[in-house]
């Protein structure tokens, strides 16, 4: 017996490490690359075509790198913000899909060598293009970029030199198609994606000086050095063979910069990750807690935009909440249908698509400044989750103290505000301050119209010192200051009104 349980358990230990066994015996045959593919040509996209496939100069080097390998690709879509981490943490070996060099990537992370160079261009209005040339000529002006890139470090450093203002955003259509209308006065890109909305979206101008010169690059953690060697070999073989320049001229990016940039990379000449404007220095020579000391003036100020907007969104909210939950009580039938449309749609839709819509939807009609969009879209929202509490606290009243409110010859309106309505507040007081706490943290979906608020100040702290660590606290600490004050004046607001209806 003792014999036979033995065998059972050696076999069930054998069965169980098979699998491990067998993949540690076998040697993985994927290549595992990330890009965002909503980053869009030439980088990465979807085939227009076969929307099952992917196309883009990156797609084109993750293959060269694979095939140089031995190994197949297998691509992994992550999020453009989040790359750095991902690779980090080993959803994929190597990121992909215009990755800028900075210092900061290079001390903390396996940075490829840069296989190909861009230049940061100023864009502005065709109407300003003789007088709006350089940075220095935009004082007092709104910018437009992507945060968390070298651009956006540019207008910070311009910001405390000239005075202009920087407006950030998550993606590269919209800065240029609010430069147009005018939201903005110019934006500040890698000539990459410049090119390309200008194909798409007319009426701006493309400046010819650079402002910076950078590069990209492919990240990998920085335990996987031995890897960034092999790919670094494999990037360089195809400079010298002419493949690189077969894929840039494919997807119409290649320009004279390129062949400068390929001959100091096979003469093994080192190669700055910034160039011009006082080579910015993305944070990267200071330490975490010094960056944080750097930053922390800044966070304070997305803090104050965030608990200002809060504030205003929820003081809206309450009042329009009120009127909805009003209205299905106390309305007409054609009253409260509209009214029950109007929440059922709003909680319905996601909240991103309705600011989506109140910003850029309506702007060929009413072009309402950033902040106004991102007050009404959270007041809006929330108001229909706080009409469903309001309505559910006055119908919770009982009938009976209703009824004698009206035997006592009290009208409607003196049995809402002396009966209902006190009882109901004091029912609603405490889902009303989780939802304030809610929309504390909800606000940072503004982001998307570029209000610059805690989260999104945050985001493009951590990309800049490559880590989420030193921001995340931070960010935390600030969110806590803001929240915990609110949720105990709420206790002691319930513990004061439950004992003086004792």
């Amino acid at each position: 017996m003792r014999r036979l349980l033995c065998g059972v358990s050696l076999g069930a230990l054998v069965l169980g490490l098979g699998p491990t066994l067998v993949a540690a015996a076998v040697p993985t045959t994927e290549f595992r690359w990330a890009a965002d593919a909503e980053g869009g040509a030439p980088f990465v996209e979807a085939d227009p075509t076969q929307p099952d496939k992917l196309v883009g100069f990156d797609v084109e080097i993750a293959d060269l790198i694979a095939r140089g390998l031995g190994r197949q690709a297998s691509f992994t879509n992550i999020t453009f913000t989040s790359i750095d981490q991902s690779i980090e943490r080993g959803d994929a070996e190597i990121g992909l899909g215009g990755i800028e060099d900075t210092p900061a990537r290079r001390s903390s992370m396996a940075t490829t060598l840069p296989y190909y160079q861009f230049r940061e261009v100023l864009s502005v209005r065709n109407a300003d293009a003789s007088r709006f040339r350089t940075l220095g000529d935009l004082k007092g002006r709104r910018v437009g970029t992507l945060g968390g890139t070298i651009a956006y470090e540019i207008l910070l450093r311009a910001e405390r030199e000239f005075g202009i203002l920087p407006v950030s955003y998550d993606d590269d259509v919209h800065p240029y198609s609010d430069l147009v209308i005018g939201r903005v006065d110019a934006v500040l890109l890698d000539h990459v994606l410049a090119e390309r909305r200008a194909r798409a979206i007319p009426g701006f101008t493309i400046q010819p000086q650079s402002v910076a010169v950078g590069h990209y690059v492919g990240v990998l953690a920085a335990r996987n050095a031995k890897l960034r060697d092999q790919v670094d070999a494999i990037l360089r073989a195809a400079m010298r063979d002419g493949t690189l320049e077969r894929i840039f001229r494919n997807w119409g990016v290649w320009n004279d910069d390129q062949p400068r940039l390929h001959a100091r990379l096979l003469a093994r000449q080192p190669v700055p990750a910034v160039s011009g404007f006082d080579a910015p220095d993305l944070a990267a020579t200071l330490s975490g807690w010094d960056a944080a000391l750097r930053y922390l003036p800044s966070l304070i100020r997305a803090a104050v935009v965030t608990i200002v907007l809060s504030c205003l969104a929820m003081a809206l909210a309450v009042v329009l909440g009120i009127s909805i939950a009003s209205g299905r009580v106390y309305g007409n039938r054609l009253t409260q249908t509209l009214l029950t449309g109007y929440v059922e749609v709003i909680r319905g839709t996601p909240i991103l698509l309705q600011l989506f819509v109140l910003y850029y939807g309506i702007a060929n009609w009413i072009r309402l400044p950033a902040f106004v969009a991102a007050l009404l879209g959270l007041a809006l929202n929330y108001a229909a989750y706080e009409s469903e509490i309001y309505r559910g606290a006055l119908q919770a009243v009982p009938v009976g103290q209703l009824e004698a409110g009206r035997i006592l010859g009290l009208t409607e309106r003196q049995v809402l505000t002396l009966v209902r309505a006190p009882q109901a507040f004091r029912l609603a007081l405490a889902p009303m301050t989780n939802d304030f706490i809610a929309l504390l943290k909800d606000s940072s979906l503004v982001s998307v119209l570029t209000v610059l608020e805690l989260t999104k100040q945050t985001q493009i702290f951590a990309t800049n010192i490559g880590s989420w660590i030193i921001p995340g606290l931070l960010c935390a600490a600030l969110y806590l200051a803001m929240s915990l004050p609110l949720a105990a004046l709420a206790r002691r607001l319930e513990r004061r009104w439950k004992a003086a209806t004792a």
